[in-house]
């Protein structure tokens, strides 16, 4: 058997592939095959995938800085 070289993918490869997977229609085989890559790698973009997605409209947007609190200045302000 022939070793291939090592092949790398763009990210709107990645992408388009990813989506094929999601779409759900298809089995994780079908895509492999039109795409000629392994099954495997197709599962890891997909959830990469929606992995990003997630924090596009979840937890993302929900990440704001904590105000920081100085607990000596107000222990004096009380204290006068």
């Amino acid at each position: 058997m022939a070793n291939r070289s090592r092949r790398n993918h763009s990210p709107a490869f990645k992408a388009k592939v990813a989506l094929a997977a999601i779409n759900g229609k298809t089995t994780l085989i079908e895509p492999a095959q039109h795409f000629d890559v392994h099954p495997h790698q197709i599962k890891q973009w997909r959830d990469q995938l929606l992995e990003g997605a997630m924090g596009a409209f979840g937890e993302a947007a929900k990440a704001t800085p904590e105000p920081v609190i100085d607990v000596k200045a107000l222990l004096r302000r009380s204290a006068i």
